[in-house]
């Protein structure tokens, strides 16, 4: 039975969605006004592993992660590049998706964007005002009295007296208390907005995901996921905002995958440290880097550094290297690998767990290849499946340990002479020129192997 850790409860408990066979899902998405981070990419693989592994086992997940289109950082970026904001966002939701893609990312079955829900996010607001859960102030802008919900700060054991000694009010502001929160923002002028009852404006953010998932999933749904950083305030206030209004259970689920560190400090612009995905997958391969995010525990941080990312390619190629020159061919197979594996999972997704018994099976699939024994396509196909649970091991063996030659290296092609002129050197007895050739080659990461059906190659870490 799966099991699933519950930040609303603080512990792992069995999992039985509203509807039998089927999960209803949101995680909350990227505001797009710049490119997608490591971080972003941790909470993107994280999910997709967990939807792929719920679908591996015959759940019918419907996966929804929306987009922020409006937001103050959008319209301030898009002010600075001299575009309108509508041209900034259609630009970073096709890097996105760009993004991640080469990660193998699947997309989700909704993507919702928050400037096609103005119509809900507004009723959403009129029902907390005629419940008298918000109220239109003075400056145009509408929020929501966060001491009139009673169970405020319930998803991460907030005490609303205690957040009111740290809490303040701004200057522009005309709230009732420090602690409430705004719904509905009046607009500045030349700003992008849209009229309602209060007058021209936009949402605030925490409003647009109450009013997408109720669109998308209904009144209560079985998970609500994101980032580290959202638990609080994002996170607590849509709970307040969906259970005031619809009077019901927001989300029965809570989940949250835990923050990228840079050499173990917190990753950020001001430090240097920042990292796009496009930075990373300029260096590295996308399946390393997936494997590197996915490898780890999703509630647990990630250090990224070189020698992670060096550690997860040679992880990586001896899976690649277990499955080169094996035809995979699903068969009858008398182990329990798959159930192991599987158990690993259903335990809150616990891939550190399952990836080591993917090397159990490594081990056992070299044994059988070295061996000649009839179960190793067998094998090689059940790795192969377990694999691509975590969306890994789909690449061709030889293409994966190839790969691409770096700046100033030999192509693949400039190899495949060089084997050919060291067999040629071989068939003339010129083995001097032949080991000279295979030493060269190993200078410069490029290690041959030799069999009875010819040569391959790889490139070393």
């Amino acid at each position: 039975m799966l099991q699933i850790y519950n930040t609303l409860t603080k512990e792992k408990s069995p999992f039985t969605p509203i509807e039998e066979g089927k999960i209803k899902m949101y995680v909350c998405g990227v505001t797009v006004y710049d490119l997608c981070h490591i971080g972003h990419a941790r909470v993107m693989v994280a999910f997709d592993v967990i939807t792929r592994f719920m679908r591996s086992q015959g759940w019918d997940v419907d996966y929804v992660r929306n987009i922020t289109d409006v937001d103050d950082k959008i319209i301030k970026r898009a002010a600075e590049n001299g575009e309108e904001p509508h041209e900034l966002t259609e630009r970073m939701i096709a890097a996105m998706h760009e993004d991640e893609a080469r990660l193998s990312v699947l997309r989700p079955t909704q993507e919702p964007r928050a400037t096609a829900h103005i119509g809900d996010i507004i009723s959403l607001v009129e029902t907390l005002i005629e419940k008298g859960f918000a109220y239109p102030a003075a400056n145009g802008d509408v929020y929501y009295r966060v001491e009139k919900f009673a169970d405020y700060g319930k998803l991460t054991n907030k005490n609303v007296d205690e957040l009111k000694t740290g809490a303040r009010i701004e200057v522009e502001e005309a709230k009732e208390s420090p602690l409430d929160f705004v719904l509905w923002k009046s607009a500045k002028e030349g700003e992008v907005s849209w009229d309602s009852p209060w007058g021209k404006g936009r949402p605030g953010w925490h409003i647009e995901c109450s009013a997408m998932s109720k669109c998308c999933l209904g009144n209560t749904f079985d998970i609500h996921g994101g980032g580290p950083d959202l638990p609080f305030p994002h996170h607590e206030n849509e709970i307040a905002q969906s259970e005031a209004a619809n009077g019901c259970t927001y989300v029965n689920t809570w989940m949250h995958a835990g923050p990228v560190r840079v050499n173990s400090e917190k990753m950020s612009k001001s430090l240097g440290n920042f990292f796009t995905i496009r930075d990373v997958l300029e260096k590295y391969n996308a399946e390393v880097v997936r494997f590197f995010l996915a490898r780890v525990h999703y509630r647990t941080y990630i250090d990224y550094s070189e020698d992670s990312l060096k550690e997860a390619r040679v992880m990586l190629e001896r899976f690649y290297q277990a499955l080169r020159g094996v035809d995979a061919v699903e068969g009858p197979l008398e182990n329990d690998f798959e159930e192991r594996f599987i158990a690993a999972m259903n335990d809150d997704f616990n891939t550190p767990k399952a990836v080591s018994v993917m090397f159990e099976l490594v081990n056992e699939l070299n044994k059988a290849t070295r061996e000649g024994a009839s179960e190793a396509p067998a094998l090689a196909a059940q790795l192969r499946k377990l694999g691509g649970m975590l969306g890994l091991l789909q690449q061709n063996a030889d293409e994966f340990l190839q790969g691409e030659s770096e700046e100033g290296g030999l192509s693949n092609e400039e190899i495949e002479q060089l084997i050919v002129d060291r067999a040629e050197a071989k068939k003339a007895k010129n083995f001097a020129e032949a080991d000279k050739i295979r030493d060269d080659l190993a200078s410069q990461g490029i290690i041959l192997k030799d069999s009875r059906e010819g040569t391959s190659w790889f490139r070393e870490s």
